[in-house]
């Protein structure tokens, strides 16, 4: 499975170059009405991924965070749950001479 994941990131990685040096132009984004950022392409693409990426992996990591707990929290009272201690009338059923076991 790690070969897979190896593969896939470097044909990622490979594509990512191709469109960047085949895309490097300068574009204009008229932010508002005075203002205009001039910048290469590829970088504008990327920095619109990243902004599209960041709410997504912040709730990922907030709902693994919420999971976690609640796993280690269940975890917690599933070891707190003890198993029943013998008392003598156990002890006596337990007894192996006891013909009704």
């Amino acid at each position: 499975m790690q070969i897979f994941r190896t593969v896939v990131w470097v044909v990622l990685v490979i594509a990512l170059v191709i469109f960047a040096v085949n895309n490097w132009n300068v574009v204009q984004v008229k932010i508002w009405e005075n203002l205009v950022l001039e910048t290469k392409l590829p970088v504008l693409v990327l920095v619109a991924f990243l902004l599209g990426l960041l709410p997504m992996w912040l709730l990922h990591k907030g709902t693994r965070w919420r999971l976690h707990r609640q796993i280690s929290s269940l975890q917690d009272a599933a070891n707190a749950a003890v198993a029943p201690s013998l008392s003598t009338t156990n002890l006596a059923e337990a007894n192996p001479d006891n013909p009704a076991n």
